[in-house]
C-alpha cells in the first residue's frame, strides 16, 4: 500500500484570490453545475478532510448529496459518503456539529499532542482521535489515513489547510474554480497564505484542463507530473 494517499485539493476563489468574505454567512462562489461536479469528485474519494476552522465557521456535512451517487458507492460495498476527516490543534471542537452528527462515514480528528486528551474527551463516542505530533505533523496524518485503507483524499480546505498541504509537497491535483467577481475585502480568507513552495515561476505546475461550468471555471493542475 502506498505510504500516502493521492491528495487532491479543491477550493473555489473569486478572481482576486479569496475563498470566502469577512461576512457571518458563508458566501456563494460557485453555481449548480459545478457543486454537482464537486459533488462527483466527493462521490470518488475515500476521505474528505477540512480544518477545524472551517468546522466552526461553515459548520459542512461534507456528504455524498446525490442520492445515486450514494448508492452506487453502496452497491460497491463503501460507505454511502467517504470518511470525515479535520486537524485541530487545540482539541476545542464541537461535538453536536455536523461534521460529526451527520452521515454513517467514520470520523477522524487529528490532534496535535497538547491537545489530543482534550479532543478525545469532548468527542468520545463520535470521532476517533489521533494523535498526530507536536507539531501537528502532515506526514503522519498522510500515513494514517493509508493505513486505514484511504487511498484518495480530497482536501477541502480553509486557507490554512491549503497552505499547509501545498507548502508541504502533499498534493498531486487541485481543482481550482474561479468565480466572476471580485471581494476587495482585506480581511477576506484568501486561497493560500504566504509560505515556500515547492511550485514558483521555476517550477510550474502541469495544466491538465481547463473548463467552462456556466459562468465559472474549472482549472485543474498536476503538481507531480514529469516535465
Amino acid at each position: 500500500m502506498s505510504q500516502r494517499p493521492y491528495v487532491l485539493l479543491s477550493v473555489a476563489m473569486s478572481v482576486d484570490g479569496c475563498i470566502d468574505d469577512a461576512g457571518e454567512r458563508r458566501l456563494l462562489l460557485s453555481n449548480d453545475a459545478d457543486l454537482d461536479r464537486v459533488d462527483e469528485v466527493r462521490a470518488g474519494v475515500d476521505a474528505i478532510l477540512v480544518g477545524a476552522n472551517t468546522i466552526r465557521r461553515d459548520n459542512p456535512r461534507l456528504l455524498v448529496r446525490s442520492a445515486a451517487r450514494r448508492e452506487e458507492r453502496v452497491a460497491r460495498g463503501r460507505p454511502e459518503s467517504p470518511a470525515k476527516v479535520t486537524l485541530t490543534g487545540r482539541g476545542d471542537l464541537d461535538r453536536d456539529a455536523r461534521f460529526f452528527t451527520t452521515g454513517q462515514a467514520e470520523k477522524i480528528v487529528y490532534a496535535a499532542s497538547p491537545a489530543a486528551d482534550r479532543a478525545r474527551g469532548r468527542l468520545a463516542g463520535v470521532a476517533s482521535v489521533v494523535d498526530a505530533g507536536d507539531p501537528l505533523d502532515l506526514n503522519t496524518v498522510l500515513a494514517d489515513l493509508a493505513a486505514r485503507g484511504i487511498r484518495r483524499l480530497m482536501v477541502e480546505g480553509g486557507g490554512a489547510i491549503h497552505t499547509r498541504f501545498l507548502a508541504t509537497g502533499l498534493v498531486d491535483e487541485i481543482h481550482l474554480v474561479i468565480a466572476p467577481f471580485f471581494v476587495g475585502d482585506p480581511a477576506a480568507p484568501r486561497f493560500v497564505g504566504a509560505g515556500t513552495f515547492p511550485h514558483h515561476p521555476g517550477r510550474r505546475m502541469a495544466l491538465a484542463e481547463a473548463r467552462r461550468i456556466g459562468d465559472v471555471v474549472l482549472l485543474r493542475y498536476l503538481l507531480n507530473a514529469p516535465p
